[in-house]
């Protein structure tokens, strides 16, 4: 099952316009980490959660699903 955080990086991702290699990129994974993580094959860390949160301007929370508000 495809977690929300699976589903909303995705979601982040499209909405900025940028490709899972730059995405990756400038998060510092491999775009074939960032692809686990966008499917639900794989859990990232705390750390990982965060970085997302910052680069795409939005709250933990929001990520995970907990809260509809971005900030």
């Amino acid at each position: 099952m495809v977690s929300d955080f699976s589903r909303i990086i995705t979601l982040l991702r499209k909405e900025k316009g940028v490709t899972q290699k730059q995405a990756a990129e400038d998060l510092g994974v491999s775009q074939a980490l960032l692809s686990h993580y966008e499917k639900g094959i794989r859990e990232c860390g705390l750390e990982f959660v965060v970085r997302v949160a910052d680069y795409y301007g939005v709250s933990c929370d929001y990520l995970l699903g907990r809260s509809a508000d971005r900030s």
